[in-house]
């Protein structure tokens, strides 16, 4: 394998491995705005490095400048999104989880 093959393919796993944390995150997080950083953040990462390494497998000029769009888009949006979403939550009165709600459950 070339040296570039090996720069896909540790982008994908990477991009892969930060979009199953992100998964991790929305399941067992606890609340609305824990689970909204982690999608944010670890899902923001995973997306930009797996299309980052499609860019760099398509390798034709068209192809590459559109993902440059998209990375962009995403890197954008995605934060914004979530930042919406927990400000609708607080504007709704949804209180974050503390650790006195943890010791509630017991």
């Amino acid at each position: 394998m070339t040296p570039v093959e090996w720069g896909i393919v540790g982008l994908a796993l990477v991009g892969a491995f930060f979009g199953g944390v992100a998964s991790l995150g929305i399941l067992r997080l606890p609340d609305i705005y824990t689970r909204a950083h982690a999608a944010s953040k670890s899902d923001t990462l995973g997306a930009v490095l797996t299309i980052a390494a499609a860019a760099l497998a398509l390798q034709t000029d068209l192809s590459t400048i559109k993902a440059v769009f998209l990375l962009t888009f995403m890197f954008i949006t995605n934060p914004t999104a979530a930042h919406a979403i927990a400000r609708a939550a607080q504007d709704q009165g949804i209180e974050p989880w503390t650790v006195e709600d943890r010791e509630d459950e017991r």
